[in-house]
């Protein structure tokens, strides 16, 4: 690959991701914090600002010449199946994806700094930088993830193959609303493991006023839930594209 190339894929996959958790993670605070104007929000707030994180870091991650991903689930599962990709190129993406969000958890504490302090929930200040399940069950909490994951992945799939640039960055933003109004409040709907993992770090580093524990005893079900449900997904797309006489392909 074109060291051009390269480069522009791993810096685009960096703002972008940086981007989806500076506003994903911002609409949870926003929502959560105490003294916020949008305290008490709730999840049809934090449906539509994950929406919206989403197509704000696709666009930025898209117009510096990154595929947009975002998800290591997404390009993890697009190497093992689809192939598309060198292993150095997609782990070099999965890197900067996952620094990208933990930036973006940085600058959501910076962006928030006074209201840490004056919130005592413990368990709001965790929530908005990673994710946790209604009901504790770590099995099917993996499951959640799991069948959560695939039906993004199918979904936004399909419509990558319909559409190309911002129609399918809107598109893809619809879709990541439908999981959270339908899908994401058995567990917070992580759906990538950037979202959740890099975060969760920034929670256990930085010096957040009043934090509890990171709670990584749950860590691997917003990792490996992704993980499994990306694969299944792309192996079928990748089923449905050989069938003959289906329009597969923009």
């Amino acid at each position: 690959m074109d060291d051009g190339i390269f480069l522009r894929s791993v810096v685009g996959e960096f703002l972008g991701t940086a981007v989806l958790i500076l506003l994903g993670g911002g609409v949870c605070a926003s929502v959560s914090l105490e003294k916020c104007y949008a305290r008490g929000g709730g999840w049809i707030v934090i449906t539509a600002g994950w929406a919206f994180a989403v197509l704000s870091g696709i666009l930025v991650a898209t117009s510096v010449g990154a595929p947009g991903s975002l998800n290591p689930a997404g390009t993890i599962a697009g190497l093992l199946v689809g192939g598309g990709s060198s292993a150095g190129l997609a782990l070099s993406l999965v890197a900067a994806q996952l620094c990208g969000a933990f930036v973006g958890s940085v600058l959501v504490w910076l962006m928030y700094l006074p209201h840490w302090e004056v919130t005592e929930s413990t368990g709001a200040k965790l929530g908005v930088f990673c994710t946790g399940p209604a009901i504790d069950r770590p099995i099917c909490n993996f499951l959640s993830e799991l069948i959560g994951t695939f039906a993004l992945v199918l979904i936004a799939g399909s419509a990558g193959r319909l559409a190309t640039g911002a129609a399918a960055a809107t598109l893809t933003a619809a879709v990541v609303w439908a999981m959270g109004l339908s899908l994401g409040s058995a567990t917070g709907y992580a759906l990538n493991p950037a979202r959740d993992l890099a975060p969760r770090l920034a929670h256990a580093v930085l010096p957040i006023a009043g934090k509890g524990g990171s709670n990584w005893r749950y860590a691997w079900v917003p990792v490996c839930g992704p993980l499994a449900g990306a694969i299944l997904a792309s192996v079928l797309l990748q089923v449905l594209g050989r069938l003959p006489g289906l329009p597969m392909q923009p």
